[in-house]
């Protein structure tokens, strides 16, 4: 498999981090936002991270500003057409992710891969927003946060996707130091389904709002469980919303299956605006 340009939609957290690893490889990535703005400013965030990089010896000064060049903020209507593979990574919304596949259905070259970056829709589900003759090209991405540090991708098959594009992804992302693995298009993959419990029997074991709880919890999955991170420590740093709207997704994916449910002190949170790291509160208080 060739891929010598990359289209990432979304400019957030994980769209940022994807753009920036596929920069890495020395390909030509395109990030676009409905924010335009904002996708500049995430672009800055890219090139300060590489001088960072730079700075703590990680990588040449050559390496740098080759990577500054082979990334780019565009406008959706910008976008090179026959770029090789896109890759959605917006808001969990089912409705604004089938809006744009089925807008970039109309631009993309009929070679182009689509992929999807959600952690918990089913791509089957997804592809019905693109023709039929797209849907053989039609796949799921997921990376993990931070997208150029976790390893793991995980590619998922759709009912319809050619199975000799997922395995020759798979093989192009291990040639490139990624550990990828092929997922059936079930709710939540491998990862986010497993991690359900991970979060929510922590939630339920703590049940309110108790800061001392919450440390006490993350201290054990830390020093007894061997986790790097706490589940609530882990919640404040992917997005206490983000992880509410994919525990819901998961949920009602599962048809409501008791142990995915969510927990009313994730819904709490959101409503007062206590996100995690991003909002400088969450679980813990963070300096902004």
């Amino acid at each position: 498999m060739k891929i010598n340009t990359v289209i990432v939609i979304g400019a957030g957290t994980m769209g940022q981090g994807i753009a920036q690893w596929f920069a890495q490889q020395n390909l030509t990535v395109e990030m676009v936002d409905q924010n335009f703005e904002f996708a500049l400013i995430s672009l800055n965030r890219i090139l300060q991270s590489f001088d960072k990089l730079e700075a703590s010896g990680k990588l040449s000064n050559a390496d740098v500003t080759l990577f500054k060049k082979n990334i780019s903020v565009k406008k959706i209507d910008e976008i090179n057409s026959n770029a090789d593979l896109v890759i959605e990574a917006i808001i969990e919304n089912l409705e604004a992710k089938n809006k744009i596949f089925a807008t970039l259905d109309t631009m993309m070259s009929k070679h182009t891969i689509f992929a999807s970056n959600t952690s918990s829709f089913s791509i089957t589900q997804l592809a019905q927003s693109v023709r039929e003759e797209r849907k053989a090209n039609f796949l799921g991405i997921h990376f993990f946060n931070p997208a150029t540090i976790m390893k793991l991708v995980e590619v998922i098959n759709g009912l319809e996707t050619n199975i000799e594009i997922t395995s020759s992804l798979i093989e192009w992302f291990n040639s490139k130091s990624k550990v990828a693995c092929k997922c059936s298009d079930s709710p939540g993959f491998i990862v986010n389904r497993i991690a359900r419990n991970f979060y929510g029997e922590a939630l339920r074991a703590v049940d309110t709002y108790d800061v001392d709880k919450f440390r006490e919890v993350d201290q054990v999955m830390r020093e007894v469980g061997g986790f790097k991170m706490g589940p609530f420590e882990l919640m404040d740093l992917i997005g206490i919303d983000i992880n509410f709207s994919v525990t819901e997704s998961v949920y009602r994916a599962f048809f409501d299956e008791a142990r995915f449910k969510p927990h009313r002190l994730q819904r709490e949170m959101v409503a007062a605006g206590r996100l995690g790291k991003k909002a400088g509160k969450g679980f813990f208080n963070y300096e902004t």
